[in-house]
């Protein structure tokens, strides 16, 4: 559960990272020509974005918000993370039917700067493919040269200050490189600092608290890791949405500021970033989004599952975690979501929730067990929405008969 407010999946927050670092080479085109008499001709810097100071921007306010642990503090708390996943993992691999081996091993804890290096190598990693088309073929010309100043300057900022804002949000996280060659296996993270302050403001134990939250990001172990097929459908998106934001910052380059303010009054009109995307990249997202809101509500759903086993009141979490998310979109975070699209999120547990409690409704184990099947069993977004509509479509005589519930899920 990687926030009350923010990002969840950081597929999708990586996404906007990098399709934001393309909104920063656009901005810098269009903006150019009015620096290139004050600046000079200077040499234009190498990179997209100057990652030191991006994560220098992030850890300023990271090292500022209230509740930050010591190294040995955060060594401490390690056992009673290995604790409770020594406890889980077993209850989850008979619930749904499959091993995961070595989460137990794959998992840190870290403080807020430790998730936000991580996720900056990741992003490095994604915004790289940006850079090798961007700078590969950039003019020589001192305009050329002040344009990819501006870029960097903004697109730095714009991940330096996405990473701080995420970074005191951030519960823990199920970390996968999309786009690495060899598939290498996850790590859970741990962010330890919020998830004591988390615990201290909803008065949940802080033991309880760890588990609760360990359970939510194992179980995205097991859809990741179990499902060979997940990672290459998200990173093909992921990779043509990055294609699409190159393109997009070569468009507007050539069309000028001009160009840019109409997108960027398409985006304030919409409300988000995502005014400045295509119509095929808006596709992909919606594709996206729907395999992350099945994934975060498989997660709530096998969350209560599971928890209700090992611990004493994970009705009441939920209950007070949800009015926490609920009191917090408002004033600057409730625009910040707006603006970068992260409100959709909340949305996404909820909406995911519904269909994967609807299909146990309707089917019963037996059609939890074909969620992930592969690309063809993903729900529609008319199906997300009446979950009786997907069983019926991927088990018929399941949904002719009814529901069976209470036999364990067996993985395809």
């Amino acid at each position: 559960m990687t926030s009350q407010t923010a990002a969840v999946g950081a597929v999708l927050t990586r996404a906007r990272l990098t399709h934001a670092a393309a909104v920063g080479v656009a901005v810098g085109a269009g903006i150019a020509a009015r620096y290139l008499v004050q600046r000079g001709s200077r040499p234009a810097p190498d990179g997209v974005v100057d990652w030191a100071t991006a994560h220098a921007i992030a850890a300023r306010r990271l090292r500022a918000a209230p509740g930050s642990l010591t190294p040995a503090e955060l060594a401490r708390s390690a056992p009673a993370y290995a604790r409770a996943m020594e406890r889980i993992v077993p209850l989850l691999e008979r619930r749904l039917g499959a091993e995961l081996p070595g989460v137990v091993d794959r998992h840190e804890v870290v403080d807020r700067q430790g998730w936000a290096r991580a996720n900056a190598n990741v992003f490095r990693d994604l915004v790289g493919h940006l850079e090798a088309a961007t700078i590969s073929g950039r003019s020589s010309s001192p305009a050329a040269a002040v344009a990819m100043r501006a870029n960097r300057f903004l697109a730095t900022r714009q991940v330096g200050f996405l990473l701080g804002y995420l970074g005191t949000r951030v519960l823990g996280q199920y970390d996968i490189a999309l786009l690495s060659a060899e598939g290498a296996p996850g790590r859970l993270l741990f962010v330890e600092e919020n998830i004591r302050a988390t615990a201290r403001t909803l008065s949940i134990p802080l033991g309880d608290f760890r588990t609760w939250i360990a359970l939510h990001e194992a179980t995205h172990a097991f859809e990741l890791e179990a499902h060979p097929w997940l990672r290459p459908y998200l990173r093909e998106r992921l990779e043509r949405q990055i294609s699409g934001f190159l393109a997009d910052a070569r468009e507007i380059q050539a069309g000028g500021i001009r160009h840019f303010i109409a997108r960027w009054r398409a985006a304030a009109s919409e409300g988000s970033l995502t005014g400045f995307m295509s119509p095929e990249q808006r596709g992909l997202l919606r594709e996206t989004q729907l395999v992350m809101s099945l994934m975060e509500g498989f997660s709530d759903w096998v969350m209560d599952e599971v928890g209700e086993q090992v611990l004493p009141d994970v009705a009441g979490i939920r209950q007070r975690f949800e009015a926490r998310r609920r009191q917090r979109r408002r004033g600057v975070d409730r625009i910040i979501s707006r603006l970068t699209g992260l409100d959709l999120k909340l949305e996404q547990y909820r909406r995911g929730e519904r269909f994967v409690a609807g299909v146990f409704e309707a089917g019963g184990d037996a059609a939890i067990g074909h969620l992930w099947d592969g690309p063809a069993s993903l729900p529609t977004d008319a199906e997300m929405d009446e979950p009786r509509r997907w069983v019926e479509r991927i088990l018929p005589a399941v949904a002719a008969a009814g529901p069976i519930a209470g036999q364990p899920v067996q993985a395809p």
